[in-house]
């Protein structure tokens, strides 16, 4: 890609708990002369600070970090209505994190390990506004025959979302039927439509999976597998 120099910088807060991470990211960003990390971070709460202080143009955020997720991040910067495009650079590839980025607000998620003239040429296509996959993704996409345009759909129905909040607290099939007035084989249908979903095989996976992604919050209570 060719740079005009006359061009003003797009300017990236950068967030990832791993400062090796960051600092290899930050070094080929740089070499673009387009581009400038004009803040880094290794924490979620961090970065909405960092956010206010310098509204970069991009933030380029990991999902798992202390403090606050990348996705939790995604969606406090669109309540904010701030005018800042976020790539999501991850080393999840599964479906469900990405459909959980988009239903944030992201503009677009790559993998770590795509190579970096990828990431780069995202960081410019997202900041004209386009949405963007790495190559890794996109191929998850097509093989569950879906459309970028379908990434920000509800993942989990509402009354999934109920039974998997009943099944958190520690409540059995039996019991979730009673307190939702359902059949237990309709309880366990929902159930098996949740593992699918969130590409999980127990209760405990899909409860710990749901909360990283934001449909749930607070912490677990007893599970049975």
């Amino acid at each position: 890609m060719l740079n005009d120099k006359n061009s003003p910088s797009i300017k990236i807060l950068l967030a990832d708990d791993h400062s090796v991470v960051r600092a290899g990211i930050r070094q080929f960003l740089e070499k673009n002369d387009q581009l400038q990390v004009v803040a880094e971070t290794g924490d979620g709460k961090m970065a909405c600070e960092l956010l206010e202080q310098y509204h970069p143009d991009v933030a380029m955020l990991d999902i798992q970090m202390p403090g606050m997720s990348g996705i939790e991040i995604t969606r406090w910067i669109r309540q904010n209505e701030m005018n800042i495009r976020v790539l999501i650079l991850s080393a999840y590839d599964d479906l469900p994190f990405v459909q959980a980025a988009f239903k944030a607000g992201a503009d677009g998620y790559m993998i770590k390990t795509a190579e970096p003239l990828e990431i780069v040429d995202a960081v410019f296509k997202i900041e004209r506004g386009e949405k963007v996959f790495s190559s890794d993704v996109r191929q998850i996409i097509e093989d569950q025959h879906m459309l970028p345009r379908d990434l920000d759909r509800p993942l989990l129905s509402i009354r999934e979302l109920e039974v998997l909040t009943l099944a958190s607290g520690g409540f059995s099939n039996k019991q979730i039927a009673n307190k939702l007035e359902l059949s237990e084989r309709t309880v366990q249908n929902h159930i098996a439509h949740i593992f699918h979903h969130l590409g999980v095989s127990s209760r405990t996976e899909a409860v710990m999976k749901a909360m990283s992604i934001g449909l749930l919050s607070g912490p677990p209570g007893q599970m049975e597998s």
